[in-house]
């Protein structure tokens, strides 16, 4: 597949800013099944200095920094964007179990170990563990573990975009069964974790266009967040809770880390600005087909 890919983030203050110092994440990521184009980078006021670096998880980050008085902020991120299928995953045959304790090599042990704890926004729990046991009786292989998992929670929890917010407990989510996508990647990479499983937290955006007769899924045109689970033998599998499904050419990855705080798509420092007011747009617009991979 081939987008377009436009994001905007706008901020809005009550006061003066008179100094800033910002990181955008919002640059997708380069992938042997993603491939981007250069990006269009258009920053609200101009901006004194800017420049590029990659971060420990390689999430492409811009750095930039306002000195003069203002009173809004905007930027905008316009991508040209081609898709193609994930690798599809390998059941190993062995239990879930077993599975875990495989040895892996240099280069998967250093991107799990930062997986594999507890983070910021998601500590494992004995009533996250609870929870996800059911998906992993002993005779069951990890694969079959994680999409049971990944089904229970598309269909036992309700999307409710008015009910939690950043700061929201995953408890709390456990407990009350709703939430946003943000919420059920978050839970779900807890359950896995305290099961033993390294997880990282996806955000990114979701082409929703559905087919005839089709429902349209939950996340288009807005910021999507999904998770991936490293299973032995078979690498990395993307699942996304909020619809009950795997991963694949509409899901376009921006950004990855151990939880939404390492990919948050604006923080920094600032000096003024009172109370402020967010608005965020974004557009992934289809463009057609590509018969050749990225």
């Amino acid at each position: 597949m081939i987008y377009r890919l436009r994001h905007t983030t706008r901020y809005e203050y009550a006061s003066m800013v008179t100094l800033c110092h910002s990181e955008a994440r919002m640059l997708p990521r380069q992938l042997p099944w993603q491939h981007c184009d250069e990006s269009e980078i258009t920053i609200f006021p101009i901006t004194v200095s800017r420049c590029m670096h990659t971060d420990v998880f390689g999430n492409r980050v811009l750095y930039f920094s306002l000195e003069e008085p203002h009173q809004s902020l905007g930027i905008t991120i316009d991508t040209r964007i081609r898709t193609s299928a994930r690798p599809a995953p390998v059941d190993n045959g062995r239990p879930w179990r077993s599975s875990l304790a495989l040895s892996v090599g240099c280069q998967e042990r250093l991107d799990t170990a930062m997986v594999s704890v507890d983070s910021p926004l998601v500590v494992s729990s004995d009533s996250l563990r609870d929870y996800a046991l059911p998906s992993f009786p002993e005779h069951r292989t990890a694969l079959e573990g994680v999409l049971d998992l990944n089904q229970r929670i598309f269909n036992e929890f309700s999307y409710d975009p008015g009910y939690t917010t950043v700061a929201t407990p995953i408890d709390d989510v456990l407990l009350n069964r709703r939430g946003v996508c943000q919420d059920f990647a978050h839970l779900m990479i807890g359950c896995l974790r305290s099961l033993g499983f390294p997880t990282r937290y996806i955000s990114g955006y979701l082409e929703t266009l559905p087919p005839p007769g089709q429902p349209r899924l939950i996340g288009a045109d807005a910021s999507h967040a999904w998770l991936a689970v490293y299973l032995p033998e078979s690498g990395w599998l993307e699942l996304d809770p909020t619809n009950g499904s795997l991963s694949g050419e509409k899901h376009i990855i921006n950004a990855w880390g151990r939880d939404y705080a390492d990919v948050a798509p604006l923080k920094g420092v600032m000096s003024g600005g009172g109370s402020q007011h967010l608005t965020v747009s974004v557009d992934v617009e289809p463009l057609g087909e590509t018969s050749s991979p990225p």
